[in-house]
């Protein structure tokens, strides 16, 4: 039995069990399927059950009310698959599907009034879908240099409601949306150690259509000043290193690393962006309005494990891994400050050419202050802030299934 394939395999397994990580990052956007020797072939579900409550600031509640804002997060699920076939000693080709990025959060309705209202309550959901075509050229046995497009949709719907924010009684829904973007890398291995480095970045892709924009007052007095227009969302740039070695015949050593350029990223659909300049300009002098959601800083993430080969069949895994967050405060729809994180894995191969593997992943996440869209606003970044999350957590699952043939 090929025992380098055996551990690597699980190895990866593990990597992109991503819960909760900074912005809207979920998939992790792993490489290393298509790195694998020969034909490859994997698919893999996984599950992301998080725990995520806070306290609404008293300012922006009533007296003598619950301040709690009830259990915000939905369980999420999303999928993977990937194909990767040599054509020649020299070319090989590869298709990777993920769901990059979504977020899935309402907020209960409440005593206190703070994300809720009789209109309904402030809650996101954001879908996505990446298709990536990759052209690979190995000039000898130890260098790979890749390539190829990237086809991404990318949907959402959002309602901003409560007394947390003075633009209560929004929402939008983005239809959903088809861009290109592209992305290139390049592997370094040394088959003799199971040793393989890879980093590949991935390009921004930029969303552009109509975005169906709700207001209530006195704020839908305004639309027909603004009129129609078209909205754009660019999906973030991203890095990734990733790194395994044998460090003795039955066991692996792997890593990864991952930037994303989150700072960049912000959603602002038309007539929103339009009607807060106007706005702010008349209340604050200040021109620029506000963004419906942001972050302040890039994601940085990492992950490091072990896989021991326990039998000829069986195969485990012990891993950790950490995400800095994209900043603090953060928006009200994913109030996390990143996460510190720990899980275990178990692959079973009934013969040298496929496995089953399953995973599980216990998250601290980050304590974090969520603010408002106003916090941008000169002089309200202290009263935008309306709740804090402490001590909240997510369990993670996976379960993929892979064939070399």
């Amino acid at each position: 039995m090929n025992h380098k394939f055996l551990m690597s395999t699980l190895a990866m397994c593990m990597l992109n069990t991503t819960a909760y990580a900074a912005g809207l990052d979920r998939s992790g956007q792993l490489i290393t399927p298509f790195l694998q020797d020969g034909n490859y072939f994997e698919a893999a579900m996984y599950v992301v059950d998080p725990d995520v409550s806070g306290k609404v600031r008293p300012h922006k509640a009533p007296p003598n009310t619950d301040l709690s804002t009830g259990e915000i997060a939905k369980d999420d699920q999303f999928y993977s698959a990937a194909l990767k076939l040599q054509l020649t000693p020299n070319f090989s080709f590869g298709l990777l599907y993920d769901q990059p990025y979504s977020a899935s959060a309402e907020y209960p309705t409440m005593q206190n009034g703070a994300f809720s209202s009789v209109k309904g309550n402030t809650a996101a959901e954001v879908d996505s879908q990446n298709l990536s075509l990759i052209l690979g050229y190995q000039p000898n046995k130890n260098w790979n240099l890749y390539a190829g497009p990237v086809y991404q949709t990318l949907e959402g719907d959002v309602s901003i409601q409560g007394t947390s924010s003075i633009a209560s009684g929004y929402k939008v829904s983005i239809s959903e949306d088809h861009a290109l973007g592209w992305m290139a890398g390049v592997a370094y291995q040394i088959p003799e150690i199971a040793l393989k480095a890879a980093v590949t970045y991935r390009s921004e892709i930029t969303h552009k259509g109509h975005a169906n924009e709700e207001f209530s007052l006195p704020f839908s007095n305004l639309v027909p000043l603004v009129g129609e227009g078209e909205s754009s969302v660019t999906t973030p740039e991203s890095v990734n290193l990733d790194f395994q070695t044998g460090v003795s015949p039955r066991t692996l050593l792997f890593a990864n690393v991952r930037w994303v350029n989150w700072s960049d990223f912000y959603v602002r659909p038309y007539q929103f962006g339009k009607i807060t300049s106007l706005v702010t300009t008349n209340m604050f002098g200040y021109p620029d309005g506000v963004n419906l959601t942001d972050y302040s800083k890039d994601q940085y993430s990492a992950n490091v494990g072990l896989g021991h080969k326990l039998t000829d069949k069986w195969s485990g895994v012990v891993y950790g891994g950490w995400d800095s967050g994209a900043g603090n405060p953060t928006s009200t729809l994913g109030p996390v400050e990143g996460y510190w994180a720990a899980g275990l894995g178990l692959q079973y191969n009934p013969t040298p050419q496929y496995f089953i593997a399953g995973g599980f992943k216990y998250v601290w996440l980050g304590d974090a202050t969520a603010h408002s869209a106003t916090h941008s606003i000169p002089g309200f970044e202290e009263a935008s802030k309306v709740a804090d999350f402490k001590d909240n957590t997510a369990v993670g699952y996976m379960m993929k299934i892979g064939y070399k043939f």
